[in-house]
């Protein structure tokens, strides 16, 4: 029924109930009390008939009614311990896969968030782990309570008529060619259920982080179109499996009315001629009526543990993917900037393309601050991506005082760097948390002076909670310049000695970015600054100026000596700066 990988892939999952084995042994125990009390139960139909019913033994009509309320008491104890203990060790199963899945997640480099919809992976999260905790409980509650309960009925109706027991044994080898078949059908049509489902989780939260853009464009009938065509197409799949799976109980109970059939004729003949009591034959038959019942459901647990495998394949999958982007086996702790950060021919290219950076060379000294400037597309913002290692170049190295970041901790690396960039991401929390991010130990006089600091002290206390107030999902209830001084507010609280400037005022109106530009220029204070530039303040007033084009550094030096180059630097201020320049002047001269 199951091939060698299948049983590796099974036996890791039951690896996770290890740390219960006192409840696992508790429900066992009370299993093996189910199904013995389930046979006893059957084995006495032959006396209450016989010597109740025809024997007429008075003394017996008083003894087994009582027992028989004892057992079946006894009965629902275990039943009630067994179906409890199970539950309690499938949920915590389960949670604890979940725990690992995410923290896997957690630790794939963004080169993994960029191959992969979201939604998928919020569907492994839930649909397929919830899928594992059915193949952790209902199988192995199943496989052992219903395993011996078929071994004590088998027993019982062998004791009883073992030429009637082969007779009710001739369907089971039918039985079980069949319900490996729809086994492995119901195996291929679960993976591409689980895709579906993935495909849907997908569309749905695209269409529900992008309804700026579903209202802007008016395309509330095309998402609705789209979400409505993914929801049936899996409702079509999963009924698909739905009557596949369905198939298993009606098949038993037909091959089980075969050999019923056979049985009652060649039973009740041999009451009838005397060579059988009608007590012996009753029990025979009850013990066999419930065995179909145990049956019947080990042949539905294979279902569920087929559907268990395709879950159990998704989700080992993405817990046993290795990071691209992980501590190297030696790597030591990076010791604060002291001198300087070099860029050493770095190249960098994104899955085996072409190279978007080549041969990159400079350096950047201890609290300097570098502007990088370039057309669309230069390679800017993936030249500082390469810093905290959200990529790793492919050529060449990067080097913090002289040490190269990939011999370095990515803890002690990435504590040294604050990122502000002009997508800013706020959780769905209060202000307090959203700054706080940047130091969990930080104290609320220090969230305050942090706010000070980015120039969004008075707005967060004309709020209605101040810091406890709720910014809603990515900071939704705010204005982008609001937004952008609370991720500045963030980064000031980590208090960081590098810091990374990712074009972080290019989407917001002149008097947001006037705002949010004096929170950077106090940020910028006394640290070594990688800067994306925006406006010509930031350029003009950087120590230095690196000219990016094509992936290529063009040009380094300062603002003066680079108009005075008349390259690349000075078409670009001709075209970005000189604009912005005229309307400062003029702005002055109204000032005056």
């Amino acid at each position: 029924m199951m091939n060698l990988a299948d049983l590796r892939l099974y036996f890791r999952l039951l690896a996770y109930l290890k740390p219960h084995k006192w409840r696992m042994t508790a429900a066992i125990a009370a299993m093996l009390g189910v199904s013995a009390l389930t046979a006893l139960l059957a084995y006495m139909v032959k006396p209450v008939l016989d010597d109740v019913f025809f024997a007429k033994r008075e003394n017996m009509l008083y003894l087994l009614p009582p027992l028989i309320v004892i057992l079946y008491l006894l009965k629902g104890v275990f039943s009630y311990t067994h179906n409890f203990q199970m539950s309690y060790i499938g949920n915590a199963t389960v949670t604890r896969l979940r725990d690992e899945l995410f923290a896997s997640l957690q630790r794939q480099p963004l080169s993994f968030f960029d191959g992969e919809a979201t939604g998928m992976l919020m569907s492994r999260l839930t649909y397929d782990v919830n899928l594992l905790q059915d193949a952790v409980t209902r199988v192995v509650t199943s496989f052992f309570k219903d395993t011996f309960t078929v071994i004590g009925l088998t027993a019982v109706i062998f004791y009883r008529e073992w030429r009637l027991a082969l007779m009710a044994m001739v369907v089971f080898p039918l039985a079980i060619l069949i319900i490996v078949h729809l086994g492995k059908r119901i195996r291929r049509i679960s993976q591409a259920t689980q895709v579906a489902n993935a495909y849907l989780y997908t569309v749905l939260q695209e269409s529900l982080i992008g309804q700026r853009i579903v209202k802007a464009f008016a395309r509330e009938d095309y998402e609705e179109e789209r979400f409505s065509r993914a929801n049936w197409d899996y409702f079509r799949i999963r009924m698909k499996l739905n009557a596949t799976r369905e198939l298993s109980p009606p098949i038993m109970e037909v091959l089980g009315s075969l050999g019923m059939a056979g049985i009652i004729f060649y039973g009740g003949y041999a009451v009838i001629r005397g060579a059988s009591t009608p007590g012996t034959f009753f029990s025979f038959l009850a013990a066999l009526l419930m065995l179909y019942q145990p049956v019947k459901s080990l042949s539905s647990v294979q279902n569920v543990f087929q559907e268990g495998l395709a879950a159990a394949v998704r989700v080992f999958g993405l817990m046993d993917r290795k990071p691209e982007i992980a501590d190297a086996p030696e790597a030591a702790p990076l010791t604060p900037l002291a001198q300087e950060i070099g860029y050493a021919g770095v190249s960098f290219a994104y899955n085996g393309r072409a190279n978007v950076l080549h041969n990159i060379d400079f350096t950047v000294r201890r609290g300097e601050v570098v502007a990088l400037v370039g057309p669309s597309g230069a390679g800017k913002s993936t030249l500082l991506n390469l810093l905290p290692r959200f990529y790793d170049a492919t050529g060449g190295a990067i080097l913090i005082d002289s040490h190269d970041i990939r011999d370095v901790t990515l803890g002690s690396l990435r504590g040294q760097i604050g990122v502000v960039t002009q997508q800013t991401i706020l959780f769905n929390d209060t202000v307090r948390h959203n700054v706080a991010y940047g130091n969990l130990t930080a104290t609320e006089a220090e969230i305050v002076n942090a706010l000070k600091d980015a120039h969004a002290y008075d707005f967060v206390m004309a709020m209605p909670q101040g810091l406890n107030t709720l910014i809603g999902e990515q900071g939704v209830r705010l204005s982008g310049g609001e937004r952008q001084r609370l991720a500045i507010a963030r980064a000031l609280l980590k208090d960081p000695p590098i810091l990374i400037l990712d074009e972080a005022t290019s989407s917001l109106d002149s008097e947001s970015e006037r705002e949010v530009q004096q929170a950077l220029d106090r940020l910028i204070i006394g640290r070594t600054t990688l800067v994306i530039a925006h406006r010509l303040s930031t350029v003009r007033n950087a120590d230095r100026i690196i000219a990016m084009e094509d992936g290529r550094i063009a040009e380094i030096g300062s603002h003066a000596e680079l108009l005075a180059a008349d390259g690349l630097y000075r078409r670009l201020y001709e075209m970005q700066f000189a604009r912005e320049e005229e309307i400062n002047l003029v702005s002055d001269k109204a000032i005056t």
